[in-house]
């Protein structure tokens, strides 16, 4: 079974052919003309079997390249396969983590064979991403961050974690394959986070803006802080999945709000 089997990203286009899926607030509108419409056109062109650990569709290529900051130092991505070869136009210096999975998927080679690819721009880190993220050096602030790696819990997280202390400020952020669950709580928590602009979504790709805020401390706790926490505590009841933001601060959650100085904010 490949990694294309598990994900099953067919209902998606299947259903918004049949329009069972309409149109929400938040989705992007990627008929907008791009900067590398050619580009674009001619790496969608390739086929869906280009290689076997599922490939990036048209939308959320578009909205990558509609939404990027308009200059790009440094980026990276974990996984590789169509996206690569975009992000190794639009950006100076792009760093891909990702498997060798010749004989497998394949995506690696494809990508490194491709005349698609500008290889001057690329640099591939070979190995599983929960080894090599932690013990890469970043030679810059990042612009553009394309989370895409393993998908089990907790490696998206993992990912993120090493990502986010070097995002700059007004990078983008990319979370794909937000219909796994484990990577939908991941989402969810990045569209109340202070550091992030939930920008809207395209199929199941996530897109956010850093904004100002500083960055979380990330040898540090703080949880407390964070909004997804502070909108739900406590948790009392461990039999449901998921507790509203709009469940009312408790007065436990003010307690511990005074005690590290901050005002209790009980607003929604």
């Amino acid at each position: 079974m490949s990694m294309r089997d598990v994900l099953a990203r067919w209902p998606f286009d299947r259903r918004r052919q049949e329009k069972v899926v309409q149109r929400s607030a938040h989705e992007i509108d990627t008929s907008r003309p791009i900067r590398h419409e050619a580009l674009v056109r001619d790496i969608v062109a390739l086929p869906e079997d280009w290689h076997g650990a599922g490939v990036c569709g048209t939308p959320p290529l578009r909205a990558m390249d509609l939404l990027a900051p308009n200059r790009i130092l440094h980026s990276a991505e974990t996984g590789c396969g169509k996206s690569t070869l975009l992000l190794s136009h639009m950006s100076q210096h792009h760093t891909v983590f990702a498997l060798d999975d010749r004989g497998d998927t394949n995506s690696l080679a494809r990508v490194q064979e491709s005349s698609l690819l500008r290889p001057d721009t690329c640099d591939f880190v070979i190995g599983p991403t929960q080894r090599t993220l932690p013990r890469h050096t970043f030679s810059g602030k990042l612009q553009l961050v394309f989370i895409d790696g393993p998908h089990g819990f907790p490696f998206p997280e993992l990912e993120y974690y090493f990502f986010y202390p070097h995002m700059d400020e007004g990078a983008l952020l990319i979370l794909d394959d937000i219909h796994i669950p484990s990577i939908f709580r991941l989402f969810a928590f990045l569209r109340e986070d202070a550091m992030f602009e939930f920008l809207g979504v395209t199929y199941a790709t996530a897109f956010f803006r850093r904004t100002a805020a500083p960055a979380f401390d990330p040898v540090g706790d703080g949880w407390w802080l964070q909004n997804y926490n502070r909108k739900r505590f406590p948790i009392e009841n461990f039999d449901q999945g998921f507790v509203p933001a709009s469940t009312p601060c408790s007065e436990e959650f003010n307690d511990l709000m005074r005690r590290f100085g901050h005002a209790p904010d009980n607003t929604r």
